[in-house]
């Protein structure tokens, strides 16, 4: 027991000693001999964390500003037919209340030729679709969080015409067909 103290106590305070905070860590890379860029370790959890408080945040964060209304028609589509499917839903449902009370009009012109099994079928179909449009919209949120993160971290990575990969098409020397190939470059 108290070996595991111990361990811990040194965990802790070596952790806390070099530097591991919550604070911004400036990290330095190198890209040339001769200059380096500053990179902000934290930028794709910071990017994260806005795109989950407000939608299109993270990408604003990111300096995509083409992506925000694309994030912003998916969750207007997804909530505009949850919506749509939640009221035709409650329709169905309070006629078909109606029917078992024996309070509904048989001259209704929607739901006036309609049985009590296509009432049931029609709340089963729109409350599918309710569900469907409910996870829908939850995929396109979890989806804008995400980009927002992996966008963030593909910043990250120095991309530059050093370091290539192009595709190629080259002849075979033995049988003279055509090959498709990739062909990675690296230039010092």
């Amino acid at each position: 027991m108290t070996r595991f103290l111990i361990i811990c106590f040194f965990t802790l305070f070596f952790t806390s000693q070099s530097g591991f905070s919550q604070t911004e860590v400036p990290l330095l890379i190198a890209t040339d001999s001769v200059k380096s860029d500053e990179m902000n370790v934290l930028a794709p959890s910071k990017a994260a964390f806005y795109s989950a408080l407000v939608p299109g945040l993270g990408q604003v964060y990111n300096k995509k500003y083409w992506k925000v209304p694309i994030v912003y028609v998916g969750l207007g589509a997804g909530i505009y037919f949850y919506a749509d499917n939640n009221k035709k839903y409650k329709r169905f449902r309070d006629e078909y209340k109606k029917r078992l009370n024996n309070t509904y009009d048989p001259e209704d012109p929607y739901f006036g030729r309609l049985d009590n099994s296509r009432l049931i079928d029609g709340q089963k179909f729109y409350r599918r679709n309710r569900d469907l449009s409910a996870f829908i919209t939850a995929a396109i949120y979890i989806l804008n969080v995400v980009d927002a993160n992996v966008d963030a971290h593909l910043m990250q990575f120095n991309v530059n015409e050093n370091l290539t990969v192009r595709p190629d098409l080259y002849q075979n020397e033995i049988n003279y067909k055509h090959n498709i190939g990739l062909t990675l470059n690296y230039n010092f």
